[in-house]
């Protein structure tokens, strides 16, 4: 893994708040960030979101990084890589998790680009043995709406019982593609980490690479993503770079959530992932992919990928929706989830630029507690005014930080003070 440039952004954090920014590479158009701090107001108002949410998870440490290019930034470590461990900083590398969804449908949409393969290209083009799948394509394994269900619902419990076993993905994608639905393709999302496993295989076999390689040439080189990569399948989470330890909060006798007695689940396998959860990063580098994904800085980037989104869920309102490997809420797309161990979530404003990503080291609360906490976040980031000789733009989120803060706390597992 490349770590010169999170070395860099460490000596750079030392002398300004505003250090790290996710500045745009010599290929890159980025929105410009202004070189300024929050005020202490909002610099309080951001830390208690991520203390309740850090003791509402029963997490030993969180990551968070908000990066407004009108008012400023604010990057934090916050309590500890593991419990009574040294404490986090804004350079410690974690595993992405489901952010990683998104880095494969980039994949996809550069490939398309290229003309090595289509939105409508059958899956079954490049992967045999999937009979009966011939109607489902590549563009709907992106955006969720194959129909297959999950392998991770499936499989969490010998994933626990024996972390550090390799798993192929094609044995990842025979537990989600045995259990699909009656869903026609195409109309409804329902998020697959099946589809984009299986999405990760279509591509290798597309162009006889290796997902990781292609990971590589269309995302983390051209975004600069130097601390970032999708390890190897039989590396170890040290191996891999992972410096945050990963938790699960087990159950206490009574039955209640053990949150001063977690498990330490870092060493699960970075095949367990794959091409829909197992990629490697840091706060700077997402904070730029997140960017440069929502404002189209990319060869490849375009409208199209986001346009018709459809629901998120059956009760979603009319504002959150998804499409192209992301979600939608508002103005913002990005990307949220679980893995064993974390809770990760990355939103940037297409119309900004304003980015939040947060990771908290345990999974055991729902994953509708760490995107609540991105949105509070950005709730809070996105009224803030702008540092001298900038203009604020409006705010338009569809939900305040209150509203988000109370989600916060009606997704705890562990008490919150």
């Amino acid at each position: 893994m490349r770590r010169w440039t999170a070395a860099a952004c460490a000596a750079i954090v030392a002398m300004s708040l505003a250090a790290c920014a996710p500045e745009a590479s010599s290929g890159l158009t980025l929105p410009t960030q202004v070189d300024a701090a929050f005020s202490d107001e909002a610099q309080s108002q951001l830390q208690s979101a991520v203390d309740r949410a850090v003791a509402a998870s029963g997490a030993s440490g969180a990551i968070v990084g908000v990066w407004a290019p009108w008012a400023g930034t604010w990057l934090k470590g916050v309590g500890s890589i593991e419990p009574e461990g040294k404490a986090t900083s804004t350079d410690t590398t974690f595993k992405a998790g489901t952010i990683t969804r998104a880095m494969t449908c980039d994949v996809l949409y550069g490939l398309v680009k290229q003309g090595t393969v289509a939105l409508t290209d059958s899956v079954t083009e490049y992967v045999p043995g999937l009979p009966g799948y011939e109607a489902i394509t590549l563009g709907e394994l992106c955006d969720s709406t194959s129909g297959f269900a999950s392998y991770a619902s499936r499989l969490d419990g010998r994933f626990m019982a024996n972390p550090t076993r390799r798993w192929s993905p094609r044995e990842l994608v025979a537990y989600g593609t045995g259990t699909t639905g009656d869903v026609q393709p195409g109309t409804t999302f329902a998020d697959s980490d099946t589809g984009y496993v299986l999405l990760g295989l279509a591509l290798e076999h597309a162009t006889h690479r290796t997902a990781a390689d292609l990971l590589d040439e269309f995302v983390f080189t051209p975004t600069e993503m130097d601390a970032t990569a999708l390890p190897d399948p039989n590396a170890s989470a040290d191996s891999a770079g992972v410096e945050l330890a990963g938790l699960w909060t087990p159950n206490a006798e009574d039955g209640s959530a053990a949150c001063t007695a977690p498990v330490d689940v870092t060493d699960l396998s970075p095949s367990a992932g794959y091409t829909a959860a197992g990629v490697v990063s840091d706060l700077s580098d997402l904070g730029r992919y997140m960017q440069s994904l929502a404002t189209g800085a990319r060869s490849y980037d375009t409208d199209a990928r986001f346009e018709n989104p459809l629901p998120a869920a059956g009760d979603a309102p009319s504002w959150f929706t998804a499409k192209g490997g992301v979600y939608q809420a508002g103005t913002l797309i990005g990307q949220y989830g679980s893995i064993p161990g974390y809770l990760t979530a990355a939103f940037a404003d297409r119309n900004t630029g304003m980015t939040v990503v947060v990771v908290l080291n345990d999974s055991r609360a729902s994953n509708v507690l760490v995107r609540s906490l991105a949105w509070q976040l950005a709730a809070i980031a996105s009224k803030l005014p702008a540092a001298s000789g900038q203009t604020a733009p409006e705010a338009g989120l569809p939900w305040t930080a209150d509203e988000m803060g109370a989600q916060v706390t009606a997704s705890a597992v562990c008490p919150v003070p």
